[in-house]
């Protein structure tokens, strides 16, 4: 089982302990939230973590079948909803700009749609969150 575990470090900053790494976040540099630039906020990890899987698995895809995936690019646009705050018309954009792919191109987008950030998302239906107290009971 994969576990990360967030620590708040002052200030609305945030390290998160991700396996042997340590990786910064903010919160919006707004009044209401109070962050101040220093890293990425939590949504834009989750769309890094989207688009960083896909490329991984567009390229090894690549390597398998002899297509040249040299300077490949993914980008991921999205739009934000205020009420409620989420992330909405999701959109992904692979590009091989050395690469036919014409034959390829549905297999390609399949690819896209099962690496498992991508598989994560379509399958979720529910997150459990639990609270506990100082004394680790439940809150």
């Amino acid at each position: 089982m994969g576990k990360v575990t967030s620590y708040h470090k002052g200030d609305m900053l945030f390290e998160t302990k991700v396996g042997n790494h340590i990786v910064a976040s903010d919160v919006p540099g707004t009044p209401a939230w109070g962050g101040k630039d220093r890293a990425p906020t939590p949504p834009d990890f989750f769309i890094v973590s989207l688009g960083s899987c896909i490329a991984a698995f567009v390229v090894q895809y690549c390597q398998n079948v002899g297509i040249d995936s040299q300077d490949m690019s993914v980008d991921v646009d999205y739009d934000k909803s205020d009420k409620p705050v989420y992330l909405k018309n999701i959109r992904v954009t692979v590009y091989l700009p050395h690469a036919d792919v014409k034959d390829r191109i549905e297999a390609i987008r399949r690819v896209s749609e099962h690496c498992t950030v991508h598989e994560t998302i379509s399958q979720i239906d529910h997150i459990d969150i639990e609270v506990l107290d100082r004394n680790a009971h439940a809150a």
